[in-house]
């Protein structure tokens, strides 16, 4: 018995998970793209993973390039959430923002909580993603709380 896509979103809508931005560059400049499908996989080597729609300029120039990079979003982000998750144009959701390329030339947000620059080692097709393993190369952290999304909005934790 399968389960239907409106029973499947309903579902995940009650996972809450940090927010972040996925980035890459290519000859026509930077690329970016709003992603929560985020994971550590493993501390040794560092390996992260995300997943990224099929049919994304972003998922496309990572696949392309081999490089990427995460930018965590901190609480004061969610405008920079929505414009790489929006409707605008590659130009415009980098204008948005102040950013840099790092060490493997990946953008790097220069505000985010934390970016981590990778280098592609798997990428596995999966319905309409690519699931994609980089191996962290460059990690910079940065003070501040993380932005986090839960049931359709966006939260912030509630510290002690």
């Amino acid at each position: 018995m399968s389960v239907d896509a409106s029973q499947f979103k309903n579902a995940l809508k009650l996972w809450g998970s940090g927010v972040t931005v996925v980035t890459a560059y290519s000859a026509d400049g930077p690329k970016g793209m709003t992603a929560t499908s985020f994971s550590s996989v493993s501390v040794e080597p560092p390996q992260v993973l995300v997943c990224l729609n099929e049919n994304t300029e972003t998922g496309t120039v990572v696949l392309e390039q081999q490089v990427f990079a995460i930018n965590i979003l901190n609480t004061e982000q969610q405008a920079v959430s929505n414009e790489f998750a929006g409707a605008a144009n590659q130009e415009l959701r980098f204008a948005a923002t102040v950013w840099q390329r790092g060490d493997l030339g990946a953008p790097i947000l220069k505000e985010a909580l934390a970016s981590l620059e990778c280098r592609v080692v798997q990428q596995v097709k999966a319905g309409t993603h690519w699931i994609v393993i980089g191996e962290v190369q460059t990690v910079i952290c940065r003070s501040g709380e993380p932005l986090m999304y839960y049931n359709g909005a966006y939260r912030k934790l509630l510290l002690d």
